[in-house]
């Protein structure tokens, strides 16, 4: 598992296959069914970057498709996953 000092954002991550996202109106729910931790992904343009983050070379590739003034929060976001094991580097 990563921690947020050593999420990497030039190395491709994908949705951990042991995490299932629900849509919600909100967003999404995430649940580990290994680790059994629930997280809340409050804003429906991050579920549609996890959903899509395994078909990116890296995670900065895929923040393309975000205004670049929000792609430090999304970076934030998928740091906590990373470090949760929602995410994890392919």
């Amino acid at each position: 598992m990563a921690t947020a000092a050593e999420f990497d954002t030039s190395l491709g991550y994908r949705l951990n296959p042991q995490v299932a996202l629900r849509p919600e109106p909100f967003g999404a729910l995430a649940y580990h069914f290994g680790n059994r931790k629930l997280s809340f992904l409050k804003v429906p343009e991050l579920v549609e970057l996890v959903r899509g983050l395994g078909e990116h070379t890296s995670v900065e590739e895929a923040l393309l498709a975000v205004p670049q003034e929000r792609r430090p929060q999304f970076r934030r976001a998928l740091a906590s996953l990373a470090a949760s094991d929602m995410i994890r580097p392919r």
